[in-house]
């Protein structure tokens, strides 16, 4: 035999055992099933991961500017263009939560000791006092409420499995700060509802390699169900039909749990090119797109007249950040936490626990109808909080929803806003609207001071550079 046919059938059969030892290793798990957008460059997805739609950070500061003029006194709320987008000023004259509402943040952990964020984190309560040995339970190192968690006291890690909650990437900071940053502290920022509890599930870590997120995902879901979650917050998903996934959301459905879940970042439409779990035709979903100020669906935000629910703020929203700091994030992802927050005021300001069907209902039909959102959303709406609380309370008495000019100052005196808000002929004369969910397109100026500028996308968030 030639000494190059041997050479040649050599390298045949070694090749031959790579490709076995590599296809071995991806059917055995070594490829996690979701993997993180932010890992992902420019080549395609496969559609058996599942990913993460994080962004970068921009602006990052441990400072935020003074503003007189702020609702309460947190000094940053004046910069928050997405709070006036959706007239929250008005609505927190009506209710700012409840520590009763718990909203499930599944996401990459938190800062536990954040000063805009330690006072409204969930409490398992199973998990505080002094056990029979007069130990703390919160660090006994024992399961004391028999719930398979070992001092699951704020949440749990699915990622290492224990308590740690720690976030290493400073999304699931940010995303739990628009839904439930303290008000009036004289720090930071406010949450869209200032008073709740927000319960940690860490499904995703990025210094963990090879982790099974789709799994975790499933795992905090059945979690948030078992521990009496009002509220689901979710900001990761994929082009995969997951039955284990769709089952879980399926349980928390069957519960009257309300799952909010980003329409994803793939600069698709979801009608044609699915994204779960928002698309899973359950009905306690609300899908959300985001909208930059102009109302301008973002470029790189999934869309569909079908599958997409709703738009909220999701360019530039300015939030928490790991170590007291706070920064700018873009993507659907805040616009999911915007719509978790209404969600949360709606269901403390009427009682509406585990109703999730008609607290999606008021969300949706109290929305601002929009002509740039016809052909991207189902309901062709933006959020408005004020709308979606006052259909429920006594200030409107009827299945009507009054025209409510979108307010932009953030007075000091609440009382005083509640007042403004009352004597407001649109309230007053509110019988002349013709039919449930017929709204007026709010005019704003902001499409005069705010400039487009280039987005570059980062999973299901953009980090836009050189602006």
């Amino acid at each position: 035999m030639k000494k190059s046919t041997l050479v040649s059938i050599t390298v045949g059969f070694f090749s031959l055992f790579c490709i076995s030892v590599l296809t071995y290793k991806y059917l055995e798990g070594d490829n996690p099933s979701r993997e993180t957008q932010s890992s992902k460059k420019s080549k395609k997805i496969s559609n058996d991961l599942r990913e993460l739609e994080l962004g970068l950070v921009k602006d990052k500061t441990d400072k935020v500017i003074d503003e007189p003029s702020a609702l309460f006194n947190d000094p940053a709320i004046k910069q928050a263009w997405g709070l006036k987008k959706s007239d929250a000023a008005r609505a927190w004259s009506v209710t700012q939560g409840s520590k009763n509402t718990i909203v499930a943040v599944i996401d990459t952990g938190i800062d536990e000791w954040h000063e805009d964020l330690q006072s409204n984190l969930w409490t398992n309560l199973g998990e505080t006092g002094l056990d029979s040995k007069g130990k703390n339970k919160a660090s006994n190192g024992i399961d004391d409420d028999g719930n398979g968690f070992i001092d699951d006291v704020h949440g749990w890690n699915f990622v290492s499995n224990n308590n740690k909650l720690d976030d290493n990437h400073g999304h699931g900071t940010h995303i739990a700060g628009i839904i439930g940053a303290e008000a009036g502290n004289n720090k930071g920022i406010s949450g869209i509802s200032p008073q709740v509890s927000l319960m940690i599930l860490k499904y995703f870590d990025p210094k963990v390699p090879n982790t099974d997120n789709l799994k975790n995902t499933i795992a905090a879901i059945k979690y948030a169900v078992q521990m009496g979650a009002h509220i689901i917050n979710y900001s990761g998903g994929g082009a995969e039909y997951s039955q284990d996934e769709h089952d879980a959301v399926a349980m928390a459905e069957s519960k009257g749990i309300l799952f909010v879940a980003a329409a994803g970042n793939e600069r698709s439409n979801s009608d044609q090119n699915h994204y779960y779990p928002a698309d899973y035709k359950l009905k306690n979903i609300i899908s959300v797109t985001a909208i930059d100020p102009t109302t301008e669906v973002l470029s790189s935000s999934n869309y569909g007249v079908d599958t997409v629910d709703i738009a909220a703020p999701g360019q530039n929203i300015l939030s928490c950040l790991p170590h007291n700091s706070y920064g700018l994030m873009t993507g659907t992802s805040q616009a999911t936490a915007f719509v978790s927050g209404a969600a949360a005021l709606v269901m403390s300001h009427k009682n509406q626990y585990y109703k999730a069907e008609e607290v999606k209902k008021y969300i949706l039909a109290t929305g601002d109808t929009a002509s740039s959102l016809m052909s991207k959303t189902k309901t062709a709406k933006q959020l408005n909080l004020f709308k979606a609380l006052t259909v429920l309370g006594a200030e409107t008495g009827f299945s009507g929803v009054a025209a409510a000019k979108v307010n932009d100052s953030f007075p000091a005196d609440l009382k005083q806003k509640k007042a403004e808000a009352m004597r407001d002929p649109n309230l007053m004369n509110m019988n002349n609207v013709a039919q449930f969910g017929k709204q007026l397109v709010d005019t704003l100026n902001l499409s005069l001071s705010v400039k487009k500028k280039a987005q570059h996308r980062v999973g299901s968030e953009q980090n836009k550079q050189d602006q």
